[in-house]
């Protein structure tokens, strides 16, 4: 199934940095040949899904078995979610943020569409839900129940639809660019031989001030070819696993320059004769934020603060942005340009009060993480 992943050492030679089974292209040669995505993988990974799993209980790891606890108010979308859906449901986080009503939500390898149907609530009858993948029997699932999900919220038509196609090929699928709000996705992008197609299809989607927000697997190093040709291990979401380090600078090869870690959780190997092959890697499941703004590569400071007004709900006290920025209601905080843009200038904007322009410049923010406790219980921090 895997005898052609030998071609990358031919086909990427002239490439940089190591990306799981591909590598990440210079940012002046994205390849312009689909023929570049692994089509071995693709099958691999569809036979797995479509065939190979029937229910979340054929997992041999907790990579995709998420262990977050629920929001209240997505608890309560996720009891409406039918029960097939639910059974055929493989991720490995919650990335579905609240506060989003009104908006066009695309979800990236949405599978049997769990995280679909829970956006579907929360954007409201007047906003829009896409979901995409490549699993055919997974779209039948989800397509089976969108017309009595739809009455069953009081709905006058749905507002999600689901496409079959390829992350990688995004524009392909007919969306159209700069028509996204939000980015979703749930322990998918791992599954890809070509990480940066898929960053650079979602930038060219997203409108400004627009936000992919999802969950992901990563590793706190770079895997060995044993480790990135193991078919089980790809469709468990462990071989296609990037270097955490190698996943940021992809991100600033693309346009995303500041990705900001929201939640990270241990992924623990539970059969031993996988553990046996990854050997020490150590693997996380960790929700990023990566916005379309025009940021800087670094935490500049311009005296900017930032007051969040309590407005989205289930977050009236408190707001995280990210595993370091907690914004208590009402509580001025000094932010540097790029929290500063982050909050003011993306589809949070109406939920804060940014202060300050950049007329001044301060020179460096010290903005680098911390532990902290979001308000709702759960510590931030880098895990890896």
């Amino acid at each position: 199934m895997f005898k052609n992943l030998g071609r990358f050492k031919y086909v990427f030679r002239n490439m940089t940095v190591v990306l799981g089974a591909a590598t990440v292209v210079n940012s002046s040669s994205f390849a312009k040949s689909d023929s570049l995505i692994d089509n071995d993988i693709s099958i691999s990974v569809q036979k797995y899904y479509g065939e190979t799993l029937q229910t979340k209980e054929d997992l041999k790891t907790t990579a995709c078995c998420s262990t977050d606890t629920l929001h209240p108010l997505v608890q309560k979308c996720l009891e409406k979610v039918p029960t097939e859906i639910l059974t055929k449901f493989y991720g490995c986080g919650n990335p579905v943020p609240l506060g989003i009503e009104g908006l066009t939500v695309l979800d990236l390898g949405s599978g049997s569409g769990r995280d679909c149907y829970i956006a579907s609530q929360l954007v409201g009858e007047k906003g829009k839900v896409i979901g995409i993948d490549m699993t055919a029997e997974q779209l039948e699932v989800a397509r089976k129940h969108v017309d009595t999900f739809t009455e069953s919220l009081g709905y006058k038509q749905p507002n999600m639809t689901f496409k079959h196609g390829y992350i990688e090929k995004l524009l392909e699928a007919g969306i159209e660019e700069n028509s996204v709000d939000l980015i979703i996705s749930n322990c998918v992008v791992n599954l890809s031989s070509r990480k940066d197609l898929v960053l650079d299809g979602c930038y060219k989607l997203l409108r400004q001030g627009g936000e992919m927000y999802f969950s992901d697997v990563y590793c706190d190093r770079r895997l060995p070819k044993e480790v990135r040709e193991h078919e089980v291990l790809w469709g468990e979401c462990i071989a296609g696993a990037l270097y955490v380090e190698d996943f940021k600078r992809m991100c600033r090869k693309v346009g995303f320059t500041d990705a900001r870690e929201l939640t990270c959780t241990e992924i623990e190997i539970t059969d031993p004769k996988l553990k046996k092959i990854t050997g020490n890697a150590k693997f996380y499941s960790i929700t990023y934020r990566l916005f379309k703004l025009d940021l800087e590569t670094l935490c500049e400071d311009y005296g900017q603060y930032a007051v969040y007004k309590g407005t989205i709900p289930g977050h009236e006290h408190g707001y995280a942005l990210d595993d370091h920025h907690f914004f208590e209601t009402n509580k001025p905080m000094l932010v540097c340009g790029n929290s500063g843009s982050m909050v003011g200038e993306s589809w949070l904007g109406p939920h804060f009060n940014l202060v300050g322009d950049r007329s001044v410049h301060f020179g460096l923010f010290d903005c680098s993480p911390v532990t902290v406790t979001s308000g709702n219980g759960s510590t931030g921090g880098s895990c890896c």
